[in-house]
C-alpha cells in the first residue's frame, strides 16, 4: 500500500487550519474537573443531594437555562461564571446536553457570551483568586 504524502501533509494543514469549536473532550474533562464530584461521572448525579443531569428535561430544554444555573448558581449550586470563561461553559453544556442519552443541540461560545451579558453575570477571572467555592 502506498500514500501520497504530500496530500496528507495538505489535509494536515487543512486540519490545524480549521478553528475547531468547543468540543465534547474539552466539555468532558471540564465536566470532570467542575462537576463529576457532585453530579458523577455518570451524571446519574446523587439522589436527594445533587440532580441527574442524565435524561434531565431542564439540561436538554432551553439552552439558557442551565447556562443560566453555571453563570448564576441555584440553590446548592455555585456560580462558575468568574471561574470558567464562555467557552468552557459552552463545552460543558454542550457535553451534558449530549452525553448519556441526552440529545439536546450545542451551545456555542457567543451564545454564552450574550447570556452572560444579558444577566449581568460576574466576569470570568483568570487569577488565582478567582474560585469563589
Amino acid at each position: 500500500m502506498t500514500y501520497n504524502f504530500t496530500a496528507l501533509v495538505a489535509l494536515a494543514g487543512f486540519v490545524s487550519a480549521v478553528p475547531l469549536p468547543a468540543s465534547a473532550a474539552d466539555g468532558k474533562a471540564v465536566y470532570q474537573k467542575n462537576c463529576a464530584a457532585c453530579h458523577q461521572a455518570t451524571g446519574k448525579g446523587i439522589p436527594g443531594a445533587f440532580p441527574a443531569l442524565a435524561g434531565s428535561a431542564f439540561v436538554q430544554g432551553p439552552a439558557k437555562d442551565p447556562a443560566t444555573v453555571l453563570l448564576r448558581g441555584r440553590g446548592g449550586m455555585p456560580d462558575f461564571s468568574q471561574n470558567l470563561n464562555d467557552g468552557d461553559i459552552a463545552a460543558v453544556l454542550t457535553y451534558a446536553r449530549s452525553s448519556w442519552g441526552n440529545t439536546a443541540p450545542a451551545l456555542s461560545e457567543q451564545d454564552v457570551a450574550a447570556l452572560r451579558t444579558e444577566i449581568s453575570a460576574e466576569a470570568f477571572s483568570a487569577g488565582q483568586m478567582s474560585n469563589k467555592h
